[in-house]
């Protein structure tokens, strides 16, 4: 029997209905100012014909304060899974268009039942944030649909990989769904986030604030340290999402996309012999390092502009994906600081969530001194970093360039500290404390008392760095792997690497550690 014509018009008059949210002002609008619809968001991110909608025809359940009679396509949320690079993945996409975007309890449940399915399936999510916060006229069950995601975000945590874009408002609790993801994504304009928009700071406090200051891409990517990467606009921001996954595992039970087929590199890279300034007192670009050790010289680096004295990033080093920490000698000489330490724990334990090898570039000074870090709680912050090092169980390399002072050695993973395989250049130097510091604590009375004091600090600082602070010395107890030439790094890199695809690193039954918090 054969389906009757007016129930297929029926079905295309619907779902017409519901595709097509804002007048074509409004979407001519949002195109001029570099901003999608939700649709055309999620066709940017997912390949043609591969996306399977879900919940088209979900409507609000709110009957009061002149909801009743109110048509909001999709209930302002488009949800589904689809195909990234032939892989798939789960994503959402709110709809300003259609009432502001706002979430209600079917806003909600539309949203907790992609997560749902992400974790079932093993497959990323990708959720893009466009929306006015919660629907008021829906009360306290508002309320209760965020609870709702956030759980689910949660339980999806270290499962699967979650990605945020911020791509319009996302005030309120809102901003917790995506401060619980793993990174999060901003356009430069037309997005902001905040708990207290610049009103009720002005109410409650009496302070005078831009909403700039608090909630723009700039604000959170480069002060308080809150997103990842900053986007132009939207597709430069589903453009960041796509390259990052191409990094990523679709789950932690699966392998990263690594390509193995690819060679290993052998021979001699001796540019790399020329990157260390004579003095040690001297910066220079770690950039210059990561560019020559990974392939292409591609990285996608996160959090740029927040805690620039240590870099994190995703590369490839002859195919294998790797997160790399990175001291950066051109900001602050490199010392570890509170946002520096928050920013690489952060990362070196996402990397162990989704069995992605650390690679560790060492030339730290040590923990930045000052009353502001002490007070600000250095300690706490800098054992995140032990914390996370310890307990990851994911192959750690850690080559160590120049400096490597102090408990900032440790924290950048040591062997000590689990680390598999460390290497040093000739221009390492491994110790407790700078040899100049360490002379004038040692030997301050032989210095006073000499003929020649400047002569003697002098001498007696080279003894120090070859009885005390020598990568042989530490080579000779066993706590570097081998001295290398710098020129064999990455040949010697990416042999590691393969040679630890397959660790195995079993640890004491346990709920969970506390990191220290």
């Amino acid at each position: 029997m054969a389906i009757d014509p007016k129930l297929l018009a029926d079905l295309d008059a619907r779902r017409e209905k519901n595709f097509n949210s804002g007048t074509p002002e409004k979407v001519a609008a949002r195109h001029a100012k570099g901003q999608y619809t939700a649709r055309e968001r999620v066709s940017a991110l997912i390949q043609d014909g591969t996306f399977l909608e879900m919940g088209a025809h979900a409507q609000h359940n709110c009957h009061e304060f002149g909801m009743e009679k109110k048509d909001i396509p999709a209930d302002g949320v488009i949800t589904g899974t689809g195909y990234v690079d032939n892989r798939p993945v789960a994503v959402f996409a709110q709809d300003f268009l259609t009432s502001g975007g706002t979430l209600g309890s079917v806003h909600a449940r539309k949203i907790c039942d992609v997560l749902e399915m992400a974790l079932k399936n093993g497959t990323p999510v990708v959720g893009m944030n466009d929306s006015g916060g919660a629907r008021i006229q829906e009360g306290v069950e508002s309320l209760s649909g965020y609870g709702n995601v956030f759980f689910r975000n949660v339980q999806l945590s270290g499962v699967v990989p979650q990605i945020a874009l911020i791509l319009g408002p996302c005030a309120g609790g809102a901003a917790y769904s995506p401060a619980l993801c793993d990174f999060l994504i901003m356009t430069r304009k037309n997005a902001s986030m905040f708990i207290c928009g610049p009103e009720v700071i002005k109410a409650v406090t009496g302070q005078q604030v831009t909403l700039d200051e608090i909630g723009s891409a700039k604000a959170h990517g480069s002060v308080s340290g809150n997103i990842h990467f900053i986007a132009e606009d939207d597709a430069d921001a589903i453009r960041i999402a796509k390259e990052l996954l191409s990094y990523l595992p679709s789950n932690n039970l699966v392998d990263p996309p690594h390509d193995v087929s690819k060679p290993v590199t052998v021979g001699e890279d001796t540019s790399l012999r020329d990157l260390i300034p004579e003095s040690a007192k001297e910066g220079f670009d770690i950039y210059q390092v990561i560019a020559r050790l990974v392939d292409g010289g591609k990285y996608l680096e996160s959090q740029k502009d927040w805690a620039k004295n240590i870099v994190t990033c995703f590369a490839r080093v002859d195919g294998v994906c790797v997160g790399i920490i990175a001291n950066q000698p051109a900001h602050m000489a490199g010392a570890l600081d509170i946002d520096a330490s928050d920013k690489a724990a952060r990362f070196i334990r996402f990397c162990n969530c989704f069995n992605l090898p650390l690679v560790n570039l060492v030339d730290v000074p040590g923990f930045m001194p000052g009353v502001q870090q002490e007070r600000g709680g250095i300690i706490r912050h800098g054992a995140k970093m032990l914390f996370a090092y310890a307990a990851a169980t994911v192959p750690k390399i850690t080559l160590i360039l120049r400096k490597a002072y102090g408990g900032a050695y440790l924290a950048m993973c040591s062997k000590d500290m689990g680390a598999d395989l460390v290497w040093a250049w000739p221009t390492a130097e491994i110790a407790v404390m700078g040899a100049e510091g360490a002379v004038k604590v040692l030997y301050k009375k032989e210095i006073t008392e000499a003929d020649d004091p400047k002569a003697t600090e002098k001498r007696l600082i080279a003894e120090y760095k070859e009885k005390f602070a020598s990568p042989y010395q530490a080579a000779g107890h066993s706590m570097i792997t081998d001295v290398i030439d710098p020129a064999v790094t990455r040949q010697t890199l990416s042999l590691a690497l393969r040679n630890l695809l397959g660790k195995r690193d079993p640890r004491p039954a346990k709920k969970h550690g506390n990191i220290p918090l």
